[in-house]
């Protein structure tokens, strides 16, 4: 590729040859050329595009300083000094947020630009997370409508990803295709994945099981990862806060021959006891966590190409009585919960055959989980290997996809989810063989069909069908119509997906042998590209609509002191709105903007006595957007980002005095950005509207509910005078992080 680009700038510099006021070169991104670039002379009105090899030749009148300002659909601006003409340029342009043409694969499973997708999927670039720079994908994610990073616990800070009011189980993560973040690692895994290693991210809202099985019910988040051959020689960014994070990202890539490598590296820490409503508890949990990536790609002359990456992800966290130290661990003197994770992955796929492309795809990985919370132990390991066989035929109007995917999961820990019998364990194994096939189908240039099937022989739920069908409608290049429907269905694992009976403060009761939650979705989009003579809009619109039939519920209010499961006896609806608009113009103002109004219940009883439950942590309404200005001469730019919330039920007890319902707030940040050739610092204020939300705990000077203390007498009783509703220490009462405004300043250094 690089001796295409030498031949390129050699081109346009013979076809200047003898013109002095020339200026000539080659724009690209990643590697690649970027086709259809503007180039303007800063002050003037001259200027010229890139043709489709990202070539351009440029004539102007003779000047001692001469600047370019260089833009594209999909790319951030770029600002850059001329000092000489007689040297050929080459520019590299960096990919931006939600580019029209970019590639996706997560919907079919194969390259194909998001216009011409089937399915509905938004496609996020690494500029568009550094607008508001987190230590992880997890706290990322929060700047993306209708995506919900959600924290479970207050003192032990767990999370998931909630996508159109559907709990964190109900999403897939999947790391380069293939399905690396599941079950145990749902808990903290998520929060080992750096920014460094991402390429992009693709977002699908909606059934996806077809492709990928059980936990797609909801939708996928699919982080794909750099490609080793594109990536600088070195880049780092290390950022810190004013309550004391610190987070360091070095992504480093070398070329060997026909083979090239990535390697990465992330490190964050955060040891500060810091207690803003004076609790006597942490607001967030202390962390030292370690992240290493390695990936190489291997290309050979017969096109039959492979690649294979690891990481390794080590942490150790710990939240609870200021008081607490790692002696106390396991204790009933003085709370804490502490949380040893360490993680290793192996991904990759190899290509068998350039003509017909067929793939071996593979994945392992091992998760280790040592954690107390308080006194009560929690001790499991997992491991879950994957491999699929795939392959695409192409057959006039079908483009065909079919796969033969295998999952294996071993999953063992110290609780009654793993027993036999007193004192006799059993680990839990699931053997998973599967099939599934696709047909997309070209009925005319402007509609096309998918259709696909998949089945699945579970070791313990036997047979499992999971169709789906997609309608994709396109009069023009600017009016996409998509309309998708599938079936869904998932096995849940209580001690790793419901994480809330693991905080040490309810005890979990299984009323009865769960069955697997089956479910029908569909969804319906519509997109809309406006292009501007200054710029262009995105808009995009789209409703949804799942039900649930066997779901598996959690009851929070029956006992304070449990957390009662058992298959819904009724059945459950997630339905909504989203709305999400991306704007940018020639003056280099950029907004992206979304919101999501949904509904999400359960009817529980027979038809003669309904109850509707609404789902907790679910809000009706929310909204996001990022607001950015670059200005080219300052090489600076400034972002506003941030996500509103309306009001959401929570899980309170009976009786209890704290709001059912959690208030309007949102959490907006600012920050500006100044560029000095290889260097980008950045400094800003997250949260600067200093939200905080109220009484997180309950009972935190008691949190072991001992008997004959302040709140029980010596039998176990709740006291009378000191607490008369009957009050337990709970920690599953959340809307937002306990940790007010703060600043942060950062550094970007890149060695091309």
């Amino acid at each position: 590729m690089k001796l295409v680009y030498t031949l390129l700038i050699v081109l346009t510099a013979l076809a200047g040859f003898g013109q002095t006021n020339l200026i000539k070169g080659v724009v690209t991104s990643q590697g690649e050329p970027v086709p259809f670039a503007n180039i303007q002379i800063e002050g003037t009105t001259i200027g010229t595009s890139t043709n489709e090899h990202g070539a351009f030749v440029l004539e102007q009148e003779p000047n001692n300083k001469i600047v370019l300002i260089i833009s594209g659909i999909g790319y951030k601006t770029l600002r850059k000094e001329i000092a000489s003409l007689s040297t050929p340029l080459h520019i590299e342009l960096t990919e931006d947020v939600a580019e029209l043409e970019a590639v996706v694969v997560t919907g079919t499973m194969k390259e194909v630009t998001k216009m011409n997708s089937p399915i509905a999927i938004e496609v996020f670039a690494p500029s568009f997370f550094i607008k508001n720079p987190t230590p992880n994908i997890f706290e990322a994610l929060s700047l993306v409508n209708g995506v919900q990073p959600q924290i479970n616990c207050n003192v032990c800070n767990t999370g998931d990803i909630h996508i159109n009011g559907l709990e964190g189980p109900y999403t897939m993560i999947l790391i380069d295709g293939m399905p690396i973040v599941s079950s145990l690692a749902t808990v903290y895994g998520l929060a080992g994945i750096p920014n460094s290693l991402v390429k992009r991210m693709e977002i699908i809202k909606g059934p996806a099981s077809t492709l990928y099985g059980s936990e797609a019910v909801g939708g996928v988040i699919n982080i794909i990862t750099k490609e080793p051959g594109s990536v600088p020689k070195l880049k780092a960014d290390l950022f810190a806060t004013s309550v004391g994070e610190y987070n360091l990202d070095i992504a480093a890539g070398l070329k060997a021959g026909k083979s090239s490598t990535l390697l990465g590296i992330n490190y964050f820490t955060y040891n500060q006891k810091r207690d803003i409503n004076h609790d006597n508890f942490t607001d967030v949990t202390l962390q030292n966590r370690v992240s290493l990536f390695n990936k190489w790609s291997f290309y050979r002359p017969s096109g039959k190409n492979f690649s294979v990456a690891a990481r390794y992800v080590h942490e150790n966290r710990w939240g609870g009585e200021l008081q607490w130290t790692h002696q106390h661990r396991g204790s009933n003197q003085i709370y804490g919960e502490s949380i040893y994770t360490n993680r290793a992955e192996v991904i990759g796929n190899y290509q068998l055959q350039s003509q017909t492309p067929a793939f071996i795809d593979y994945s392992y990985n091992y998760h280790l989980q040592d954690s107390y919370y308080g006194a009560t132990p929690y001790y499991a390991q997992q491991h879950v290997a994957f491999t699929q066989f795939r392959f695409t035929k192409n057959l006039g109007r079908h483009d065909l996809l079919a796969g033969i995917p295998l999952r294996f999961i071993h999953y063992d820990d110290n609780t009654v989810g793993t027993a036999n019998g007193p004192g006799i364990n059993k680990p839990d194994i699931t053997f998973l063989p599967g099939i599934f096939v696709q047909d997309e189908i070209e009925i005319t240039s402007s509609f096309t069909t998918l259709a696909g099937l998949r089945y699945d022989r579970h070791n313990v739920h036997g047979h499992i069908f999971t169709p789906r069908l997609s309608l994709k409608f396109s009069p023009n290049a600017n009016h996409t119509i998509r309309l998708t429907g599938g079936n869904g269905y998932r096995v849940v694992n209580l001690f790793t997906e419901e994480h809330a009976a693991l905080t040490g403060s309810r005890y979990v009761e299984i009323q009865n042998s769960l069955n697997p939650e089956q479910s029908w979705n569909a969804n319906l989009n519509y997109a809309r590209n406006i292009i501007l003579n200054e710029g262009f809009i995105n808009f995009d619109v789209s409703l949804f609509y799942t039900y649930f039939t066997n779901k598996i519920v959690a009851d929070f209010l029956t006992d304070p002191d449990k957390i009662i499961y058992d298959n819904l006896d009724g059945y459950a609806i997630s339905r909504g709105l989203t709305v999400n608009t991306d704007m940018a113009f020639a003056n280099n103002l950029k907004v992206i903007s979304g919101i999501t109004w949904m509904d999400v219940f359960q009817i529980q009883g027979t038809e003669a006595n309904k109850t509707k439950v609404p789902q907790i942590q679910a809000p009706k309404f929310s909204g996001t957007f990022t607001i950015s200005y670059s200005a080219p001469k300052l090489t600076t730019t400034f972002d506003l980002t941030g996500r509103v919330y309306g009001p959401m039920h929570l899980p309170v007890v009976r009786n209890d005095f704290r709001e059912a319902m959690s208030p309007w707030f949102g959490l907006l940040n600012i920050q500006v950005t100044k560029t000095f050739h290889n260097w980008e610092v950045y400094a800003g204020v997250k949260n600067f509207l200093n939200f905080i939300p109220k009484n997180p705990l309950l009972h935190p000077d008691d949190p072991f509910d001992r008997p004959g203390g302040k709140y029980f007498d010596e039998n176990g009783n709740p006291r009378s005078d000191t607490n008369p509703n009957g009050y337990t220490f709970d920690t599953t009462y959340n809307y937002a992080q306990l940790q007010g405004a703060k600043m942060q300043v950062g550094l970007r250094w890149t060695i091309r």
